[in-house]
């Protein structure tokens, strides 16, 4: 299958030649703003309105509802939903009609959001009277990636939730640089994966972003000739307004982050183990279980002691009132798009 954009060894020969260099790919400037974005209820708004009630976000798997009948319910920024597998969403009795007089039952149809099932994802967009098409959101090229890894085959295994006392965008932020992993993670992740080498490309409203395992190290004085060296990368893809899809040793991470209904300051962040299922990895249950178990064990025990104190903490400085303009480096690829594409569509009335 032919790739698109820049093909994967050519990615990862570009990063090992930041690693020798001690360089990495950078945006063409750095941006400054105010810490007001993360606690102004004025600013909250407009995002529930003009982000998550214009466009299409992911809200879970199909596995997650695989029959007709079955149902999830959510709280999106705007909207509480019940989201079901099912071909209507009548109203199909009144308790007592005789009391209702003329209800018009067959006109009092659940209120519908734009919904559409993509690539194993059901997407939603905020606001019964906009439309959807995620298609034309993700664009060509993010549309080919994510349906070239088929994820409508596999399942969603396990789906951790929690809520936190952050700023979504401060949570999201978070989970698309490799910047930090160095200095908040140096017993885990970078013992594993290099600080701040990652290539990009930026395809507007989403973008992809490659970093380098440790493993590769034998290759920084040795030249790996036209072997593939696509063991030794971590890659992922920011997929807009609110996702990290994570590309993993056999499944794949989707990280999604929601504004909370009212306040500012908190969000609801879910991880989603998407892989394939247990009659396709030929392991019994019990291994299948054990496995997943074990990868949300060490999950959670990264995110509690690592990530989760410093997000907090960092929320809490936002609320200083001296608390000074912020930045984003040139370091900061993916970031930097996220906050691009959250300012267009905040600007767009």
């Amino acid at each position: 299958m032919t790739e698109v954009g820049i093909p994967t060894e050519e990615r990862i020969r570009r990063a090992l030649d930041h690693l020798r260099n001690d360089t990495t790919d950078e945006f063409d400037h750095v941006t400054w703003f105010e810490p007001r974005e993360f606690t102004d209820p004025t600013i909250a708004q407009l995002e529930r309105d003009r982000v998550f009630g214009r466009v299409p976000s992911i809200v879970l798997h199909g596995s997650e509802i695989p029959k007709s009948g079955d149902f999830v319910t959510l709280q999106l920024p705007r909207n509480n939903v019940i989201v079901v597998r099912r071909d209507d969403g009548t109203l199909r009795t009144v308790t007592r009609d005789n009391t209702f007089e003329n209800a018009d039952v067959d006109q009092r149809n659940l209120v519908q959001l734009p919904t559409e099932e993509r690539h194993g994802f059901v997407w939603v967009v905020d606001d019964a009277d906009a439309e959807i098409d995620v298609a034309e959101w993700l664009g060509p090229e993010m549309d080919t990636i994510i349906g070239s890894y088929g994820l409508d085959k596999m399942v969603t295994t396990r789906v951790q939730t929690f809520d936190e006392p952050v700023n979504w965008k401060l949570m999201q932020d978070a989970f698309l640089d490799g910047y930090h992993i160095q200095y908040a993670h140096p017993n885990t992740a970078a013992k594993h994966i290099h600080t701040n080498v990652m290539v990009f490309e930026d395809f507007g409203r989403h973008c992809r972003f490659l970093s380098l395992r440790k493993s590769i190290d034998r290759w920084i004085e040795e030249d790996p000739g036209d072997r593939s060296l696509a063991e030794h990368q971590s890659g992922g893809q920011f997929v807009g307004p609110n996702s990290t899809l994570l590309n993993q040793p056999g499944h794949f991470q989707l990280l999604t982050f929601r504004p909370d209904r009212n306040d500012p300051q908190r969000c609801r962040m879910e991880i989603r183990l998407i892989a394939p299922s247990v009659e396709e990895s030929g392991l019994t249950e019990e291994r299948y279980n054990r496995i997943w178990d074990k990868n949300v064990e060490i999950l959670n025990a990264v995110l509690y002691s690592e990530d989760f104190p410093i997000l907090r903490d960092s929320q809490q400085v936002m609320n200083s009132a001296n608390a000074g303009n912020l930045i984003l480096g040139r370091n900061e690829v993916a970031n930097q798009v996220f906050r691009r594409e959250i300012k267009k569509l905040l600007d767009t009335n």
